[in-house]
């Protein structure tokens, strides 16, 4: 048998895209000056104890009156400024480096994300909103990681070593109550890291699962309020997202009670330093010493404030670049063919679902030609928009097939050769060139479409072609013309009308949809509709 002329289409995976390279400098900034602002107030709680100490000391004697107040004032007054000065550079240089690493991760996953299987699945609306909302949260989760966790995490890993080390010339006698409460600490850090993990999976899981149960709920709606179910049928995603809610309130009663613990670090050491110090035989000017390094303690306290928050979003960050990694496609080439022109599409026995996944009626057999629209009508819940994404490749075709020419065609083939226009027609934030997802047309082609779909006028009150638009500056109907114009465009041999004419009024439509199947008229066009779109339409199947 001698079909149509093929050609082997050949597909280029990318690499799975690499840790943008970033600017190291703005961080190794940022990093110095959050150094400085906890040495700053340590040296401040420090030498404000000692200055304290020493002038109470100095009161009861003579030295009263010889003692210099200045110095010591004006290293009060320097770290205290400098403090706040370096506090203040921290957050400004490392949300700028935070920002600029934005930018490249996201362009990064975001070329990943289009070129992942996961989402050519979805076509370019996604389609799946759970997912897209779980994207949006772990590139989140690792924007934050880096700010507001790793600098302090890096500046306590200094400073905790630092505070040991002196404890240990200065007061050995307390280096093994503040080593036992380090070692606690280590240890309550990896139990919350590794319970934390598994509550962000589950919560992430039950999410998942209840927005997905919901979202079907939500399609179905019609037919479930008629069979008396949609009360019931709401109860498994609630259940879902209380449970949810629930495992978060444990990882948040875990949080606090690490917290306690951590917590009790600095007034522990601080107190064992000043005990050590006394049972060593200090007393009077000796003790002044020992006393800066116990307040020093005191002021990392400060930066152990809501150390399970640092802990939590190492693991919220863990899990997130294991799910963007999932993003990402392998090395190699994929080789398959796709058929530039068929003159045949045939249904075998495809099973029809409701919008929740049900299934409905006898499965489906027919032929679609080249140059003969035929549109699928029948009532809402009868499974038109199901068929057409089974025909587009969103869904899957159970135990039937679709064949192209006689030629089975697989989940790859029919995405690459179809052109799929749902009736909820999505605007991008973007221009309107952008919009019309026509990359190789130039613009007297792309004002044809807009002119096909009398949507001309409204383009060039926007701005033109290079004006910028959005869901809400488009009306109902003007959004539907837009999605006819960019069928207008496309050059996949299938083009897949999903209520064309919703939204239009029924002279406009007849108009439009006239010249849109006009320009495919050596296309395979399907159309879905509530009615049989006469006379438009060549054939017509009806799906009860």
């Amino acid at each position: 048998m001698t079909g149509p002329t093929s050609s082997v289409a050949t597909e280029t995976r990318p690499s799975p895209p690499q840790e943008p390279i970033q600017n190291r400098a703005p961080w190794h900034l940022a990093f110095l000056l959050a150094f400085v602002a906890l040495a700053s107030a340590i040296l401040l709680t420090g030498v404000s104890v000692w200055f304290l100490g020493a002038v109470a000391l100095a009161g009861l004697t003579p030295a009263a009156l010889t003692f210099n107040f200045h110095v010591p004032a004006a290293l009060i007054r320097l770290f205290a400024l400098t403090r706040t000065a370096a506090k203040y550079g921290e957050r400004i240089v490392g949300h700028r480096a935070a920002l600029a690493d934005q930018v490249l991760r996201r362009s990064t996953l975001f070329a990943a994300m289009a070129a992942a299987p996961a989402v050519r699945k979805a076509s370019w609306q996604l389609g799946n909103q759970d997912r897209l909302a779980d994207y949006l949260d772990d590139v989140e989760d690792v924007d934050y990681a880096r700010l507001r966790v790793g600098l302090p995490s890096a500046t306590l890993g200094v400073a905790i070593p630092l505070l040991v080390a002196a404890t240990l010339w200065m007061t050995p006698l307390a280096i093994v109550p503040i080593l036992f409460i380090i070692a606690a600490n280590m240890a309550g850090a990896r139990f919350l890291a590794r319970q934390g993990q598994g509550d962000l999976t589950s919560i992430r899981e039950s999410r998942q699962q209840a927005s997905r149960l919901l979202g079907a709920a939500i399609q179905a709606v019609v037919p479930l309020q008629g069979e008396r179910r949609w009360d019931v049928t709401l109860d498994e995603p609630f259940d879902g997202y209380a449970s949810a809610q629930t495992r978060a309130r444990v990882l948040h009663h875990r949080q606090a009670l690490f917290d306690t613990l951590a917590n009790w670090l600095a007034p522990c050491a601080m107190l064992s330093v000043l005990v050590s110090a006394w049972l060593s035989g200090l007393r009077g000017e000796a003790l002044l010493v020992p006393a800066l390094l116990a307040f020093a303690w005191l002021a990392v306290g400060e930066s152990l404030l809501g150390t399970s928050k640092i802990v939590v979003a190492f693991a919220r960050e863990k899990a997130a670049r294991s799910a963007l990694a999932k993003w990402n496609t392998p090395d190699g080439v994929l080789r398959r063919h796709v058929p530039e022109r068929i003159s045949s599409l045939t249904l075998d026995r495809l099973p029809r679902h409701a919008p929740d996944g049900r299934l409905i009626g006898r499965p489906v057999s027919a032929t679609f030609k080249a140059g003969r629209p035929t549109v699928l009508h029948g009532a809402s819940g009868c499974g038109k928009t199901s068929l057409l994404k089974q025909i587009a490749g969103w869904l899957d075709t159970g135990d039937g097939c679709i064949l192209g020419d006689g030629v089975g065609l697989g989940v790859d083939s029919r995405r690459a050769m179809s052109c799929f226009c749902p009736h909820d027609a999505t605007v991008l934030a973007d221009t309107v060139r952008e919009n019309l997802f026509a990359p190789h047309a130039g613009d007297g082609e792309l004002w044809s479409a807009l002119s096909a779909v009398e949507l001309q006028d409204r383009v060039k009150a926007a701005g033109g072609l290079d004006g910028w638009i959005t869901q809400d500056v488009l009306s109902l109907g003007e959004a539907q013309r837009l999605n006819l114009a960019r069928a207008w465009l496309s050059d996949r041999p299938v083009v897949l009308l999903d209520e064309p004419t919703e939204h239009l009024d029924a002279e406009q439509g007849k108009r439009i949809l006239g010249a849109l199947l006009h320009q495919l008229r050596q296309r395979i066009v399907i159309a879905s509709s509530h009615d049989e779109l006469a006379p438009n339409t060549s054939a017509a199947i009806k799906l009860q």
